[in-house]
């Protein structure tokens, strides 16, 4: 397995971000973004790949600190379908069949805020690896965790 830097995690952030849902949300399937508007006036267009990649899920995050997978091969991903959880989240099912992240009001408000940094982020993360964006996800041996 490919050792690689921690990924930026919300409790590194300082700003606080506003837990209350988005006044609106449209999924795009053809450009493959999230469209979310914010109660304060923000408003983020989330792409779907910055979504998989930085899924809130163990399979992506891991059950503790340094067991985050660094995720390939994700530019095209889609998202399937797109489930309420509770008044707090959302659960997107992706074409690669990852359905595990919850992604809750604060969390899709980050991913939007910090979009740009996440990007290079990641591409740091890739380059230090010695992976390309586009390349295939590795098999992972173990449990049901990782091996999308």
């Amino acid at each position: 397995m490919v050792s690689s830097p921690p990924l930026f995690v919300m409790a590194q952030a300082p700003t606080v971000y506003p837990a209350d849902p988005p006044t609106e949300l449209v999924l795009h399937a053809r450009s493959r973004v999230l469209e979310l508007a914010w109660p304060d006036g923000a408003r983020f267009r989330v792409a779907f790949e910055l979504m998989r990649v930085y899924s809130p899920s163990a399979e992506v995050q891991g059950h503790g600190a340094g067991q985050q997978v660094l995720q390939t091969g994700k530019r095209a991903v889609e998202i399937t379908d797109l489930t309420p959880v509770g008044h707090y989240a959302i659960q997107p099912r992706f074409s690669d069949g990852h359905d595990s992240g919850i992604f809750t009001w604060e969390y899709l408000y980050f991913l939007g805020a910090r979009q740009d940094e996440l990007w290079r982020q990641y591409e740091q993360r890739l380059a230090a690896a010695g992976l390309e964006r586009d390349a295939p996800m590795a098999d992972r041996a173990g449990g049901a965790c990782g091996q999308r």
